[in-house]
């Protein structure tokens, strides 16, 4: 066994804000948390600053809130902010295996227990250095890094699909729904009734629009606008849990929704059973709102999958249910139009807080039943891929965090593990 600080050195490089782009920057806001990447950043720092500099085959820890797991391993070059670590890998040590020394929840429990400050911790660097990893040849290393790095790429491939198939979706939605160019055949030829879905895209081809007062701007003849509160059956919140480890059923906290997606690993249980949720559990289809904010948007996500008996809770999220229009066009009316229920929270820039009466005067367009029938036959499909996806990368990391720390100790030899990852 072997320091960490015998294996990396923090970077010294800086970079000229001028020359880093939103594809290649890098803050603790666009690292992930829970070990799950980056996404792209949304803001640029002042222009003419200088700021640390990464290179490929880096690796990238948020040093602010630790408990958060948030780490990145390089593939390409950038700049990013001073509250992230670059470690350089030294020369002897196979830098993706540095990464999963460093990936164990235990890395991130000893930097917590070095740290400074209580409402925003931050890591003490050279208590970091101190963390201790097994001490291994460098061919053990890569071989090592190679199994784990198999389960990552597929991970990162189920990701790359979902996220393709999300941006067709809402592709779809924006253009047959705020573009108006769904698929029709004028009325001489059926239409709504036999013409759902078939035909000319409606308003390029000359559909008849007629001026809506509400919104201040013209709608396909027949449509509706009606607010949220209108259109939905239910708009609750969850219950108030007694938090312990096992029993009861599962509660999904303001943690779980996250850049439109449900994440279940921040949930913990209550031990109330289902003496004041029955009503209260969701549903597939269900529109989760995360009431507790910090002025960014992807407060909302649809319910892809159901692995058990869950609800929510109480003061962060709010249910939003309905049997008056289509499931999926209901999510996806929601998604798409995520800056304007972020604009209907209150509160101040860095807290903001959006309730269920605020939520339900969102205006919604409201085409007929039949338009949102074949939209979610389309939609259903993708949207069960991307279920079936996520299920597996659940599957792939448990996996990966199961091999990992018996990889390093020797429990698991690397030609049995490989195997494993590759059956």
């Amino acid at each position: 066994m072997i320091k960490l600080r015998a294996a990396v050195r923090f970077s010294k490089r800086r970079v000229s804000s001028k020359s880093v782009s939103l594809e290649n920057f890098i803050s603790t806001d666009n690292i992930l948390q829970n070990k799950a990447g980056i996404k792209l950043a949304t803001n640029l720092p002042p222009q003419g600053s200088a700021m640390p500099a990464y290179e490929p085959d880096n690796i990238l820890v948020a040093n602010i809130r630790p408990y958060l797991k948030k780490i990145w391993f390089a593939d390409r070059e950038g700049g990013c902010s001073a509250d992230v670590l670059v470690f350089d890998v030294n020369k002897g040590f196979f830098p993706k295996y540095i990464y999963y020394s460093i990936f164990q929840d235990d890395f991130f429990d000893h930097v917590m227990r070095g740290s400074k400050g209580t409402k925003m911790p931050r890591g003490d660097k050279n208590q970091i250095l101190d963390y201790v990893i097994p001490d291994l040849d460098l061919s053990t290393q890569q071989k090592i890094a190679a199994v784990l790095s198999a389960l990552d790429s597929k991970i990162e491939l189920n990701n790359r699909i979902n996220a393709e198939l999300e941006a067709m979706a809402k592709t779809l939605y924006d253009y047959w729904f705020v573009q108006f160019d769904f698929p029709y055949s004028p009325p001489s030829e059926g239409w709504p009734q036999d013409g759902v879905g078939i035909g000319k895209p409606y308003k390029s081809s000359g559909g008849k629009m007629v001026w809506n007062e509400e919104l201040k701007r013209e709608i396909p003849e027949g449509w509706e606008v009606k607010e949220l509160a209108e259109v939905a059956t239910t708009i609750m919140r969850g219950i108030s849990p007694r938090y312990r480890e096992e029993g009861g059923i599962c509660v999904l906290n303001q943690k779980c929704i996250r850049d439109q997606s449900i994440n279940f690993e921040p949930s913990r249980r209550h031990d109330n059973e289902l003496k004041d949720a029955s009503s209260k559990l969701i549903e597939y289809g269900d529109v989760l709102v995360n009431s507790t904010g910090f002025g960014t948007l992807g407060r909302v996500a649809i319910v892809k999958r159901l692995k058990e008996r869950i609800t929510v809770v109480d003061s962060h999220i709010t249910i939003v249910r309905s049997e008056n229009v289509r499931k999926l066009f209901l999510g996806y009316s929601m998604l798409i139009r995520q800056s304007e229920i972020e604009g209907l929270a209150e509160g101040s820039t860095g807290q903001t807080e959006l309730s269920r009466v605020h939520l339900g005067e969102l205006k919604m367009v409201i085409p007929p039943i039949e338009l949102q029938s074949v939209f979610e036959d389309f939609i259903n499909p993708q949207f069960k891929k991307m279920a079936n996806n996520e299920e597996e990368n659940e599957q792939l990391m448990e996996l990966r965090d199961w091999l990992l720390p018996m990889l390093m100790n020797g429990q698991v030899s690397v030609g049995s593990s490989e195997e494993s990852a590759g059956s």
